[in-house]
């Protein structure tokens, strides 16, 4: 079996100042994550590796990178699944950890549950020996600048939600088992203690992809996106909204895009070059 990873960094609008550091992110994401599986690691590895990667981007909102809520902090949800025997792990309303997808991978590991939350969270990433990140360490300019301005009397906090997104990751190994790994910041200026929807998964790619953002427009009138991959490592990455950067890779080969019908091309080998000459 030839094992494919693909990643998203978020549906909705990505501003054009951010544009290149996005698709620079899920690339570089894609490519870690398609490092662990050609060494031979399992899909559940590389979709956290691929994860952890853009929660330590301040690209997107995940980790470093997360909106604040309406106190001025972070709280994060993560949650990884196995598909080799269904097992998930989840953490919600976490605050001051830098890598929440880490945590919410113990969760499914080392507890008998499926979610931890807020304090009770806190205290078992303590006990797993999680080094605490200071929260001021995970707020970004941007994310205060955002946050302070829906506050403003004339703010419409349904303008700063357009583009803001989870990060996420699905991949098939060599072994034929699925994974997937989704991160996020939530909702900027959100209630505190919020706990943010989860992704589903079902069909083919493509059709799971299009059945699932077909049914969140005409069920709730909502946009997203989507990405798939299944046990033949056939993949999709469909969205509703006006972007969503993504990445894949798959025999080798690098594909990667933020617009509707934009899809580059480089082999793994010239991808990594150039990231690391600042791609």
């Amino acid at each position: 079996m030839k094992p494919v990873i693909v990643v998203h960094g978020g549906a909705g609008r990505i501003f054009k100042e951010r544009e290149e550091g996005s698709r620079a992110g899920v690339v570089r994401a894609a490519l870690r994550g398609y490092g662990v599986l050609k060494q031979g690691g399992s899909a559940l590895d590389a979709v956290e590796e691929a994860v952890r990667s853009m929660e330590d981007d301040p690209h997107f909102n995940a980790g470093c990178g997360s909106v604040l809520n309406e106190k001025g902090e972070v709280e994060m949800d993560a949650i990884i699944m196995d598909g080799k025997n269904l097992d998930s792990g989840a953490v919600s309303a976490v605050k001051c950890i830098a890598n929440p997808i880490k945590l919410a991978r113990l969760v499914m590991e080392k507890t008998k549950h499926m979610l931890l939350t807020d304090h009770g969270a806190h205290l078992f990433a303590q006990a797993m020996g999680i080094p605490e990140t200071p929260g001021e360490k995970l707020i970004t300019e941007r994310s205060w600048e955002r946050w302070r301005k829906n506050l403003e009397p004339d703010s419409n906090p349904e303008e700063f939600q357009k583009d803001l997104g989870t990060v996420g990751a699905v991949a098939l190994d060599s072994e034929g088992n699925v994974a997937c790994a989704t991160s996020t910041g939530g909702l900027s200026n959100k209630l505190i203690g919020r706990v943010g929807d989860t992704a589903c998964i079902g069909m083919s790619p493509e059709m799971a992809a299009d059945t699932a953002l077909d049914y969140m427009k005409t069920r709730v009138g909502g946009l997203g996106g989507v990405i798939v991959v299944n046990n033949s490592g056939e993949w999709a990455a469909r969205f509703s909204t006006k972007q969503m950067s993504w990445a894949t890779v798959k025999d080798d080969q690098l594909h990667y895009g933020i617009y509707a019908g934009e899809r580059s091309t480089k082999s793994v080998d010239e991808a990594l070059t150039s990231e690391s000459e600042g791609f």
